[in-house]
């Protein structure tokens, strides 16, 4: 089954996760169409290599055009005007920068598997729940209810208004009349009943004006609340969300909801303004003594428009933190002259502002870094899917000043990763006589200068956003606080997911909870230290838990990613829990882990049975690392790995994965060639050579009555094996083998 096909058999609340990363940039329609395709071609290698991503542009192209030759014969024109505008758009935007574009599919691809792994994990951490509790989601239905009812009441009240205006114009005509008169006209009966209406009518003005100020303070009032409380709430709440997916965790929804909540309450507090500047065209018109306007007009007018300098204010957001496009799962990790992205929103959408506002980008105050590239941007609804008021930066260079005595200050390898910066952004709106000054920052970011500083530089956002949602502590790491330790396993189960497509299950969790803290009752309550996660070394190793974990990684995404997303590397285990384990199963039953010894290392330990049956022994592989598995597929290794006993002769000893599922049925859709797909000799320049296959073997001594100690064992080549038969003599190939190994 297709992964798209997966997606779309996931619940709505998984399938709302999805929708919000489509956008024009990659449409669903094409995702949809051409599915197989696009998830059989390698988007990720594309993101880095201009020649491949233009390759791939093109074939994405001529895809499409198959597609409308298709659907034109059957006469759909909704679907021929959709994709016809759809390869315009993709072909105009991506033909000088193919690479961009392949770096938004293959992120989409890795956020559905996040999604799909996401899915799958049956229980939520607490970081997740705490997000997506039940009153969260009511303050948000509050906060919409309410946006709506102060938009329905400044509509009401601009009636009011309206009413007001025509009775002033009425009295206005009439009193002008009387006016016109001549003095014994005045005298009359008439002219005096006519004077006692208009004092009436005047009296109802009073009344009215009163009624409408009030009218209007009221409306004020509920704005000035909605924002000081829930809104201010909501807007919080959606950063946090924002920081927590930024590390790994859910996608962040709710910030087009929050654009509607901030348009209405702009479009309110406008229309309220217009209002009092109706009140103040009355007021010139006529006045009175006890006139209400000249007294409550001016305290309102401040208001209104103090508040709209907090909305427009808060409004202000970045979108998309920083990111380099060559490590879409590291954001706010910057290299040093190399390219970033970030995303900006202005949450009052109106038209009067389209390209309206440039927005500009600084970095830090202490004239370290400076940015290069275009710095300067206008807003716009052109370029978002869904027509926000928001600009991008794609090519924004952070570059290490030179100090005073000409060195390149810490630049090189020895740059702090512990050191945090940040990116402003600042802006001016001017609209309807006012003019405000606004400014927001990045999450803090951190600076490297070598790729290597990359997995230290990433810990420090991770402990960073896990630990405080504040979002400009920069000497936070003066003194790091401890995290719940719960909550860091939950985040590490994230790094799993997002960049390798499969979290952590409770087994896995538990173990890394014991690596971390010891042999310990319950983790629930425990808190780490950031100096034991990644600065202090696990014991007895020359490394940091960070640095192993992130070894792991590297592996599995490099070498072993279609089987740790099947599920069949159960990789965090020990070697005392993985015998507890293996003891009753079938001989021949093995499973995969992690060494704890070796950086990046896999092996594979099975279970055998001695003749006499009594004893069961162990038998694990010295770790494979990614330089031998770039020579030999993992999965190739599993089906051909043999050992020779004692009588030489060779033979696999894996039979069945853990607990009991047959290998070839577990690997085999992962198996390159067979060995016995053997090619022909042919006429070029292999004429005359047989093929060889790479084949790892092991050998097992086992010559002692004893019951045999689990054996650590090196793979060996025919061939190699086949030298030493020629030169040495069996008795020093044994002593060889025999020795004693570094312990997993």
């Amino acid at each position: 089954m297709s992964q798209w096909s997966q997606v779309q058999q996931l619940e709505i609340k998984f399938l709302e996760q999805v929708d919000q990363f489509y956008d024009d940039n990659f449409p669903m329609e094409i995702r949809h169409l051409l599915a197989q395709w696009i998830e059989s071609q390698d988007w990720e290698a594309a993101s880095n290599n201009e020649a491949m991503a233009m390759i791939l542009l093109q074939n994405l192209l001529i895809q499409v055009d198959e597609h409308l030759d298709r659907v034109s014969q059957e006469k759909n024109l909704l679907l021929i005007h959709n994709l016809k505008r759809i390869r315009k758009v993709l072909q105009g935007k991506y033909h000088g920068n193919p690479m961009h574009i392949a770096v938004i599919i293959s992120n989409c691809l890795r956020e559905e598997r996040r999604i799909l792994a996401a899915a799958s994990m049956p229980v939520q951490g607490p970081l997740e729940k705490s997000l997506q509790n039940s009153v969260v989601s009511e303050r948000q239905r509050n906060v919409e209810h309410k946006v709506s009812a102060i938009k329905n009441s400044a509509q009401m009240t601009d009636q009011d208004v309206k009413y007001l205006e025509d009775l002033q114009e009425e009295f206005d005509f009439r009193y002008k009349t009387i006016q016109s008169l001549e003095q014994s006209e005045k005298n009359s009966i008439l002219i005096k009943q006519e004077m006692l209406a208009l004092q009436a009518m005047l009296n109802t003005l009073d009344y009215k004006r009163k009624e409408v100020l009030s009218k209007i303070g009221r409306v004020i009032h509920e704005i000035d609340m909605l924002m000081s409380n829930m809104l201010t709430e909501e807007l919080l709440d959606w950063k946090r969300r924002q920081q927590i997916a930024c590390i790994g965790g859910p996608l962040h929804g709710g910030l087009d909801q929050l654009q509607n909540c901030f348009t209405l309450l702009a479009e309110s507090l406008f229309q309220v303004r217009r209002q009092l500047e109706k009140l103040d065209e009355l007021l010139t018109r006529m006045t009175y003594d006890g006139d209400p306007i000249p007294v409550q007009r001016p305290q309102l007018l401040e208001k209104v428009n103090f508040l709209l300098y907090n909305l427009f204010r808060n409004s202000f957001v970045v979108e998309r933190q920083p990111c380099m496009p060559t490590h879409p799962q590291r954001p706010m990790v910057l290299k040093t002259l190399i390219q970033f992205t970030v995303k900006l929103r202005l949450l009052i959408k109106l038209p009067e502002l389209n390209y309206q506002i440039r927005v500009k980008a600084t970095i830090d105050n202490n004239r370290r870094f400076l940015l290069c590239g275009t710095h300067v941007k206008a807003m716009n609804m052109d370029e978002s899917a869904n027509g926000s008021l928001s600009v991008e930066f794609r090519h924004l260079q952070p570059k290490e000043m030179k100090s005073s005595a000409g060195s390149k200050g810490n630049e090189g390898p020895h740059m702090v990763t512990e050191e945090l910066h940040s990116i402003s952004f600042e802006t001016q709106v001017c609209l309807y006589g006012l003019t405000i000054n606004l400014e927001t920052s990045s999450l803090p970011v951190v600076m490297i200068s070598n790729v290597s500083q990359l997995p230290n530089a990433w810990a420090s956002i991770i402990w960073y956003n896990l630990s405080t949602n504040d979002p400009q502590n920069l000497s936070f790491f003066n003194n790091p606080p401890a995290a719940p330790l719960s909550q860091l396993l939950e985040v590490l189960s994230w790094q799993f997911s997002s960049y390798v497509g499969r979290g952590l299950n409770s087994e896995q969790l538990n173990m890394l909870a014991e690596k971390l803290m010891g042999q310990q009752v319950s983790y629930n309550d425990y808190q780490l230290s950031w100096a034991k996660f990644c600065k202090e070394h696990l014991p007895g190793k020359s490394f940091t838990f960070w640095v192993w974990l992130e070894a792991i990684l590297d592996l599995i995404k490099k070498h072993i990613l279609p089987l740790w997303i099947d599920g069949y590397v159960m990789g965090f285990v020990s070697k005392e829990k993985e015998r507890i384990l293996l003891k009753d199963k079938t001989p021949g039953t093995f499973l995969l882990r992690f060494s704890e010894s070796n950086l990046g290392g896999i092996t594979f330990t099975w279970v055998d049975q001695l003749e006499n049956g009594k004893y069961v022994t162990f038998h694990s592989v010295e770790p494979y690392n990614k330089g031998r598995l770039s020579a030999l597929p993992f999965a190739d290794i599993l089906r051909d790995y043999k050992v020779i006993m004692a009588d030489n002769v060779p033979e696999n000893p894996l039979k069945y994965l853990y607990p009991d599922i047959p290998k070839d049925k577990a690997f085999g859709k992962h198996y390159s060639c067979q060995p016995s797909e053997v090619s022909k000799p042919s006429d070029g320049g292999d004429k005359g050579y047989v093929p060889s296959v790479f084949i790892p073997v092991s050998k097992i001594l086992n010559d002692s009555a004893d019951p045999p100690s689990p054996s650590d064992l090196l793979p060996m080549s025919p061939s190699v094996y086949a030298v030493l038969r020629e030169h040495l003599s069996p008795t020093v190939i044994e002593t060889a083998v025999s020795c004693e190994l570094p312990h997993l």
